[in-house]
């Protein structure tokens, strides 16, 4: 994991998408690679939803989010804005110089050129929050205390951390209920991506994808409580962990 990576235009798929889509109301197609995987693609207009159209344990985290808020990995800040409508103080960061700018222009308040992970990065907050799939910053399960050593530092007493992810298991569900999965390999949810832009190439990074009883079993061994808060229709949940103290 690399602490102090930010990513500049040339090296940035999804920030030159988001530019593109801001500037002239339309992109090309954003490609998603992973040897798990068939290609992909992500629509850019979902990374602009308004209020209206998020999921619902989105909406969910939002309304429970409290006091100076940090929105972590922001991209073109669509929580931030629905945030600051609701009149809540919000600070976003992004490790995408483009993403930063998009947001700028859209009118958050606070958007800044940061990485979570980075000792540079200090700050103190009521809540930390980690939405479309948040957790995947944590890139794998052996970085889980390195997050929440981090997440500890940053967070106000009595404030917590919201996120949502998803268990994967159910794409290695055979037909007789029993689970494909190799135990001996890699922990299931830990994705390899890349990702493609007209001709901009992103490197590859591992997303993390975590079901709760693991999620939950790290938390507590790194001082906090989890809990769940909404369950989604697709194995998604909105969590959340708060520090013991």
């Amino acid at each position: 994991m690399d602490r102090d990576l930010l990513l500049s235009p040339d090296k940035d798929p999804m920030g030159t998408a988001m530019s593109d889509y801001l500037k002239d109301g339309k992109a090309a197609k954003l490609r998603v690679f992973s040897p798990q995987f068939d290609e992909d693609e992500i629509p850019v207009a979902q990374l602009f939803r308004t209020e209206g159209q998020l999921p619902a344990l989105e909406r969910t985290a939002l309304q429970a989010a409290k006091g100076h808020i940090l929105d972590v990995g922001a991209g073109s800040g669509c929580h931030s804005l629905v945030l600051q409508d609701m009149g809540k103080e919000v600070t976003a960061i992004d490790i995408s110089l483009l993403s930063v700018d998009v947001m700028r222009m859209r009118g958050v308040k606070d958007a800044r050129l940061a990485n979570f992970f980075s000792p540079g990065f200090q700050g103190q907050f009521d809540t930390i929050l980690l939405l479309m799939n948040g957790a995947g910053i944590i890139g794998r399960l052996e970085n889980m205390p390195d997050f929440f050593a981090k997440a500890r530092q940053l967070l106000r007493k009595g404030g917590c951390i919201l996120l949502d992810s998803s268990d994967l298991k159910y794409l290695y569900e055979e037909e007789d209920g029993s689970m494909a999965i190799d135990l001996a390999g890699d922990y299931y949810g830990e994705i390899e991506f890349r990702m493609k832009y007209k001709s901009i190439e992103g490197a590859p990074f591992t997303w993390l994808y975590v079901d709760f009883p693991t999620l939950q079993l790290y938390a507590e061994s790194c001082g906090f409580t989890a809990e769940i808060l909404a369950e989604g229709k697709h194995y998604d949940y909105l969590a959340q962990l708060k520090p013991i103290e």
